[in-house]
């Protein structure tokens, strides 16, 4: 940090004073959880510090290195898009739609740009067009009108910041005048920095300079060389010494893999490592310029020189753009990346392809220049002596005729690591077409950056557009990078198929750049290119305020996250934010490293002679009180005598520090007798490994049904699980209070509840002993539901025991092989049809993949069987379930518990019966559909039921017929992309299925100044429930919501609380808050009516009444009580009421896919929801968006890798594990609530709904447009059989089911022999 001036979250501005972007984001929804929002307001912050006018295209870069699992990202652009300027000028897409012909009407026209629309809020619409404009009933603007909202006011107040205060805008978004971006009063570089650096270069130049040296425990000496002179000399001296210069590297390397260096050397300050020089053939760059300094110099000699000449510059910077995120390339060097010789790199391959030349130098050697295409050795390993540094990279001009392309596919488009990349160079006489000169080099098809030598070497002679030259390339191509089933990284297919088709778009875009008269040239090139995704859009669609004549003052309102002003300045606090207590320790966690295995020893001796180490605890003698907890108390808290699982806590080290007890916790010694493990459903299947019970549902007569079906189908269904990667991991503090055995317990959990009662247990202490406080949680998702609880055992035995404070913060890797996830499942089904394609009989036999321990499994495995039949009505119907027990860590709650992964298989059977009949699948749907009044399969009415009213109005808006014909039509004209369409509806039961779950409390004070404190039983973790609760509080009390203050959840102040979980959290505490609020508004009924004013007989203020109330001894707390009546279901007899309600929705998606690749993107997705009335309409809908990505997610990109030898997990953190990026939401996002319907039986709080479930299950409506898109592809490569796409369809499945030749061709090589296993297994 020499020399740095450091500018942090609570720099910029506070709560009370928040910087212009901390503002917009606070105020457009823009924070959920908020534990990303620092991050998130940061890039924003640094963008507008380097381009405070940045467009729209520039405001969606500058993300692509933040991730969120809250907000679907929409109101963060939305937000930032405030500070844009120009909009339309240069993207492709701003507030437009994606097609003339998808143009539903809804967005706007007018004066205002793009930004100033997102400003002024005009793309909020009702249900009769744009609230902020002129627009008649269809949205078109009127005569005279000129569609934006400041043709009422003043244009600069409305363009500029304020949010106009239109009715249906104001729900969303509060009245607001914005602060105005000042580039001038931020925050100025230190003078006496800069001074600093004058006097230091001024000593660099007279020689007059030496090192700094720094030793700590595990480095010996860091140095700070100041020449490069200086750093010859150190690694003359210490040849093993490790260079740093972004950290980007050797950060990972420490911090995650463990790994120790004696030495290491900054390198980052050293301008001689940092020079560009132009020559006649080429540049030549420093090799410790950034990455984004490099692009800075490429894009500068692409704007100055003939576009023929940089060509490998262009290839260059196609693959740095999407070379991780801002943040990465803003620090790490190219030195870094071709030094560390990474197999996938992104920018080595083009180095190797554009004859890039390193020059490295040594005190003993001087400068030598090494040629890129000999560089590399080996893994991990290049031509470089152990003394030498890299200085500097020519990087030539190209020759004319000479064409350079770079690709890449991963996962995820921005920020990962590739899966394959490849740098492209041919050299092209122009006269003849005959090619003088190949070289195809490679990443991800070896152990290192590779050249095809022997398919460049056949390359030269052919000539260019030749097509039997092409498939001869292909074929040479093939041979000489196959790849066996079992090789490491896994997909050989898809890896052997993209190396192939990166050359066939290289032939195709070079042929086109030749004007060659050929198909490749003509058609196909356009085709080969990479898809642009354009700038996003949004409209939010709200929902009418008054119904039957009442106006709500509050409740409904769009208000803000009550906590995002804190948390985009950083100043909320989260669990580990808490500052240190007294003589506080850290736990490090000994975990298991085996699937299945006996504990043989523990030997913790080398752990407790580290320095700094106060104890290991395990649960030989150290367990005061009960070692087993859960709902069928099948589960240790520290494992005994057998491990079940890989990451099974095994013991504690408790330290002074984190680094400390973890480094202490991996010295302890664990010897096993391994044991036979089971990791698959069809393993357990076999080996017939199941938890009890086996559960099932049943009504009419199956074998009737399937007797009068004309048609009868079967198949499988495969879905995936699913990471929480909520973006705070598992975090407890453990305090003892010593005396009576009391315990304070900070925690990270959405179940204090259930955190008391296991650490009172554990303990061997009454539950009235331990307080449980949670302030809010950095997401949760479910996975703190139950699992958090072993998160806190860790803490609160060592604290118990030693009597001092215990804190511990789960690493992102510790978390996600610590605590499991979404449920895998597998069905096997049998349907039958008429011939329109009624279903009159389905019989599945569903599996879950319950891992290791019951946990909630069971729960979730009933809530899948029961959502099953998605919104149809099927007569004869049975659902059997059951749970398999497996040797993965306890899968365990994720939002939609189970609902989700039930419908999925219920769609897949309806593409089915589609495709068997070549009927289109939303008819199948829609001859299917539940009709008002109808019964589930399990016996439930279905009232309130506007499934069928959504259907039509969702297919009207999105325009459904228009775009299934461009879409058809796009196809048809298509070969290498493709397009698909789908829409697919929803209904979520909302209730716990634990009928004892179903209640709340709540504790409401006033005090006597006339501030409200409220305390309710759920936690608020991103989902806007404080901020419900404090609505319908104020809207009770008939007091503004300012009054009202929510300090934290606890169980001292509301005891016997349910999880935060199931939707329903809104419902319960909901109808509580409401109960102890009408008792004290009764109570003070008699003061605010009348004693106020002169004469007394006047209302009185609140505060009035308040403090007459006290002194007249009125009671001034009040605690509330509410449970579901009506609820209980029996599964034996299959009686009674399973949910309450059900909340409802339809969506429509369309993507475009690249079917060389299965890259896609995501076009336009229209949502219609059914949420009763919205207790707070912006929330909603932020909860709506959120839910759909995680959906989408789930559905395309999440996808969990294990080892099958040892059951260790491999996508074990943000590297290896994607889940969606702010580009991968869709283009155009429309999000509407549904209007104008009563509900005559929905007996909930103010008429609500549940909403934080629901519209996951919206997001699969992705895939199956996907499959949709890969149907079509499939058409033209001449396959018929009906597609079976699994969950999730990642870029490997789309790529491989399209079935091309040359994904047939690498399928056929990449076979398995005998006995061999693949690489990882999907779950």
């Amino acid at each position: 940090m020499d020399g740095k001036h450091v500018i942090t979250i609570e720099g910029i501005g506070s709560a009370k004073n928040p910087h212009p972007a901390q503002e917009r984001i606070a105020a457009m929804h823009g924070s959920q959880c908020g534990f990303c929002t620092p991050g998130i307001v940061m890039s924003l912050y640094t963008l507008l510090r380097n381009n405070p006018t940045p467009t729209d295209a520039a405001i969606e870069s500058a993300f692509d290195g933040n991730l969120c699992r809250c907000t679907g990202y929409r109101p963060i652009l939305e937000a930032a898009r405030t500070f844009a300027v120009d909009t339309s000028s240069d993207s492709k897409h701003s507030t437009t739609p994606v097609d003339a012909t998808a143009d539903s009407g809804s967005a706007c026209s007018g004066t205002c740009t793009a930004s100033e629309a997102a400003s002024c809020q005009r793309h909020v619409k009702e249900s009769n067009g744009c609230a902020h404009s002129d627009a008649d009933d269809s949205g078109s603007k009127s005569a005279g009108g000129s569609g934006c909202a400041s043709a009422s006011v003043d244009i600069e107040d409305c363009c500029r910041g304020v949010i106009p205060p239109n009715p249906a805008a104001s729900r969303l978004y509060p009245m607001y005048k914005f602060k105005p971006l000042d580039p001038a009063s931020e925050i100025q570089f230190p003078s006496e920095l800069v001074d600093y650096a004058i006097r230091r270069h001024a000593a660099a130049d007279s020689g007059d300079v030496s090192s700094m040296v720094f030793s700590g425990a595990r480095c010996k000496a860091f140095y700070v060389p100041k020449t490069l002179d200086e750093l010859l000399r150190i690694k003359s001296e210490h040849p093993d010494c490790k260079l740093v210069a972004g950290n980007t590297e050797i950060g990972i390397e420490t911090k995650f893999k463990h790994m120790d260096y004696a030495h290491q050397a900054y390198v980052g300050d050293l301008d001689e490592l940092k020079a560009v020089t132009t020559g006649e053939d080429g540049i030549r760059v420093g090799a410790n310029l950034s990455l984004a300094q490099l692009m800075r110099v490429l894009e500068q000699q692409m704007s100055s020189q003939p576009a023929e000449r940089t060509r490998s510059f262009s290839a260059m910077m196609a693959n740095l753009h999407y070379f991780a995120g801002h943040q990465i390339r803003n620090v790490a060097t190219i030195a870094g990346n071709v030094a560390t010789a990474s197999p996938i790199s992104d920018l080595n391959p083009v180095l190797v392809a554009a004859r890039a030349v390193a020059t490295v130098a040594s005190s003993a050697g001087g400068q030598r220049d090494i040629a890129m295409t000999e560089f590399f050795t080996g893994y991990r390993k290049t031509a470089m002596k152990p003394d030498e540094v890299l200085v500097s990279f020519f990087l030539p001009y190209n020759q004319p005729g000479e064409f350079v392309l770079a690709f890449k596919q991963a996962r995820r488009k921005d920020d990962d690591i590739a899966i394959v990349n490849a740098g492209l160079r041919v050299n092209i006489d122009l006269d003849t077409h005959a090619v003088k000169d190949a070289l195809f080099a490679f990443g991800g098809m070896a152990a290192m950056t590779v050249v095809a030598r022997k398919t460049s070497a056949a390359a030269v002679g052919i000539t260019w557009g030749d097509r039997s030259s092409l498939d001869s390339l292909l074929d040479t191509l093939g041979s000489e990078l196959q790849l066996a089933f079992s090789t490491p990284g896994g997909m050989p297919d898809y890896r052997m198929a993209l190396a192939s088709s990166f050359v066939f778009k290289l032939w195709c875009q070079v042929s086109q750049a030749l004007a060659l008269d050929t198909v490749e040239a003509q058609t196909y090139a356009p085709q080969t290119r990479d898809i642009e995704r354009g700038v996003s859009s949004a409209v939010q669609g709200v929902e009418q305020q008054v119904y039957n004549n009442e106006v709500r003052k509050v409740v409904g309102q769009g208000v803000p996250h009550l906590s995002a002003l804190k948390q985009v300045t950083g100043e909320a606090v989260y669990t580990d934010d808490i500052p240190r207590f007294p003589n506080e320790l850290y736990a490090g966690l000994v975990l298991s490293s085996k699937a299945h295995a006996k504990i043989l020893s523990i030997d913790a001796s080398a752990a407790l002679a580290v320095p700094g180490v106060a104890g290991f605890f395990s649960h030989k003698d150290d367990v005061p009180g009960d070692n087993k907890w859960g709902i069928f108390h099948d589960e240790e808290l520290y494992a005994k005598d057998e491990v079940i699982t890989t990451g099974q806590l095994i013991g504690v080290v408790v330290a002074d520090d984190q680094a400390t007890a973890q480094r202490a916790a991996r010295l302890v010694k664990v010897e096993y007798e391994v044991l036979p493990h089971i990791l698959t459903i069809e393993d357990a299947i076999k080996q017939e490994s199941f938890f009890p019970p086996t559960r099932r549902l049943e009504r009419g007569d199956i074998n009737a049904g399937f007797a009068a079906s004309k048609r009868i189908y079967s198949g499988e269904t495969h879905i995936g699980g699913q990471e929480h990667f909520y973006l705070e991991t598992h975090a407890t503090i453990a305090v003892p209070k010593r005396e009576d055995d009391e315990m304070e317990i900070f925690a990270s959990t959405q179940n204090p509840t259930e955190t008391q009662h296991v650490v009172s247990g554990m303990l061997g202490v009454p539950s009235s002993r331990i307080v449980c406080r949670v302030k809010r949680l950095g997401g949760g998702f479910g996975g703190k539901e139950s699992r958090s609880v072993s998160v806190t055992a860790a803490a609160a035995l060592p604290a118990h025991k030693l009597q001092r404070p215990v804190r511990i913060m789960l690493d992102r890797d510790e978390d996600m092989i610590t605590t499991g996830a979404r449920h895998p499942f597998y069905a096997k089904w049998q349907v039958g049809v008429d011939d329109e394609g009624r279903i009159q009989a389905a019989d599945l036999q569903i599996y879950s993949n319950g891992g290791c321990t019951f946990d909630l499994s069971v729960a979730v495995l009933e809530r899948a069987m029961s959502h099953s039949d998605v919104c149809y009505f099927i007569p004869n119907m049975r659902v059997r379930g059951r749970v398999c027990r497996t040797n993965l860590p306890s899968n365990t709650a994720f939002r939609g518990f189970g609902g989700p992964q039930g419908q999925f298989i219920g769609e897949s059977i309806i593409e089915h019966i589609a495709d068997q009949l070549q009927l289109p699948a939303e008819v199948i749907r829609e001859r299917n559909m539940y009709k008002p009044g109808q019964f589930t399969h399990f016996n439930q009415e279905l009232t309130d039921w506007h499934v069928p009213l959504m259907w039509q109005q969702l297919k009207e808006s999105s325009e459904f017929a228009a775009r299934r014909a461009a879409v058809d039509a796009f196809n048809a004209a298509n070969q290498y992309r493709k397009r698909g369409l789908a829409m697919i509806p929803t209904k979520f039961g909302i209730s716990f299925t634990a009928q004892h779950l179903n209640q709340a409390g709540a504790l409401v004070h006033i005090y006597t100044d006339g501030s409200v404190l409220l305390t309710h039983g759920g936690t608020e973790m991103g989902q806007g429930l404080h901020t419900k609760m404090s609505q319908i509080a104020a809207e009770t009390l008939d007091i503004p919501l300012e009054k009202v203050y929510i300090s934290e959840t606890s169980t001292n102040t509301v005891a016997n609380t349910s999880p935060t979980a199931a939707s329903a959290s809104s419902d319960l505490n909901g109808y509580a808050v409401v109960d102890a609020c009408t008792q004290l508004a009764d109570r003070l009924r008699p003061f605010r009516e009348s004693g106020g004013g002169p004469d007394g007989k006047s209302p009185r203020t609140f505060n009035e009444a308040v403090k007459a109330a006290y002194f007249a001894r009125v009671n001034l707390s009040a605690n509330g009580f509410y449970k579901t009546p009506d609820i209980g279901f029996d599964w034996e007899s299959q009686t009674g009421l399973l949910f309450f309600y059900f909340t409802q929705g339809v969506a429509v998606s369309e993507v475009e896919v690249d079917v060389l690749t299965g890259d896609h993107i995501i076009r336009r997705s229209d949502i219609l929801m059914d949420v009763g009335r919205s207790l707070n309409q912006a929330v909603d809908i932020g909860q709506i968006e959120g839910a759909f990505a995680q959906g989408v997610g789930w559905c395309t990109l999440e996808e969990l890798l294990h080892f099958p030898s040892t059951g260790q997990l491999f996508t074990r953190g943000p590297g290896a594990y994607k889940i969606p990026g702010f580009r991968d939401i869709p283009q155009d996002f429309r999000v509407s609530l549904l209007d104008g319907v009563q509900y005559p039986h929905l007996k909930t709080v103010m008429s609500s709904k549940g909403i934080g479930e629901p519209p996951l299950f919206l997001g699969a409506s992705v895939l199956f447009a996907l499959r949709d898109a890969v149907k079509a592809a499939r058409k033209d490569n001449g396959e018929t059989q009906v597609l079976v796409m699994h969950s999730p369809a990642t870029a490997e499945k789309i790529r491989v089911l399209c079935a091309d030749g040359i994904a047939k061709k690498a399928a056929a090589a990449a076979k398995p022999k005998d006995g061999e296993a693949a690489w990882a297994v999907q779950f």
